[in-house]
């Protein structure tokens, strides 16, 4: 079993930064890959970015390719996801998830662990 805990969200204005964390309990963490998924209201999830096991793969969705980042410290048992250039259309519930494999993966149905989720909101 796996717990996630996110954090970093918040308010910010159009063009700004935000950087949310994942920490993760249990010794399997870096075995796992992890993925950042987010919820807008009225839409469906949208995958955001995911992670293999080392940090040497990743995978960006496309409406944020060039402006977020995940990266991860396995040894802080920790995941990131370094937002740059946000815009309001970013506005969304962040959730970070982990998956039993240690590849990426773009769909949702792949990750076995989902944390509670971070409100993000950026304003115009």
């Amino acid at each position: 079993q796996v717990e996630l805990v996110e954090a970093g969200g918040g308010l910010v204005q159009t063009g700004g930064s935000l950087r949310l964390s994942c920490a993760a309990s249990g010794r399997t963490f870096s075995t796992y890959a992890m993925g950042w998924f987010r919820q807008a209201p009225g839409k469906e999830r949208e995958f955001v970015a995911a992670i293999a096991w080392n940090g040497y793969s990743t995978t960006n969705g496309d409406s944020v390719k060039g402006r977020f980042t995940i990266y991860r410290d396995n040894a802080k048992n920790t995941v990131y996801l370094q937002m740059n250039s946000l815009k309001p259309e970013d506005t969304a519930v962040y959730y970070c998830a982990a998956r039993r494999d240690n590849t990426v993966s773009r769909l949702g149905l792949n990750y076995a662990y989902w944390g509670q989720g971070t409100q993000v909101t950026v304003s115009s």
